[in-house]
């Protein structure tokens, strides 16, 4: 019969040490959305229906762009930590590690798409 102290018990069962860090970008991340997705929808909103040749030269103007790109580098971070928190509390094993990584790289290449698209219609 083993006699485990409290201490011994806790060992390995304690804080990652990146909760707090990881609390700050989510609530950095959701107060830049908080401005980014109204001027987003309005400025999107604005152009919405309109011809090819319009929404490009709308989109070649620095503001639009601008805040699209930001929007989307904002929005596909803070889908990322989040995502990743859901995984880590809820998934187990090697499973865990896969779902992150294929994670991770779904939403580094969907910003990376949403950027390239919206510099090639801008440029």
């Amino acid at each position: 019969m083993a006699f485990l102290t409290d201490r011994k018990r806790a060992v390995g069962l304690g804080s990652a040490k990146s909760g707090t860090d990881h609390h700050w970008k989510m609530m950095i991340s959701s107060a830049a959305l908080i401005i980014l997705i109204p001027l987003f929808v309005f400025t999107f909103g604005m152009i919405l229906g309109s011809p090819y040749e319009e929404v490009v030269a709308y989109y070649q103007r620095p503001f639009p762009a601008v805040v699209a790109i930001l929007t989307m580098l904002v929005g596909w971070f803070h889908f990322r930590k989040g995502v990743q928190t859901l995984i880590e509390d809820y998934v187990h094993g090697l499973a865990r590690k896969i779902a992150i990584i294929a994670m991770i790289c779904l939403s580094y290449s969907a910003a990376a798409f949403a950027v390239f698209a919206i510099v090639r219609i801008a440029l």
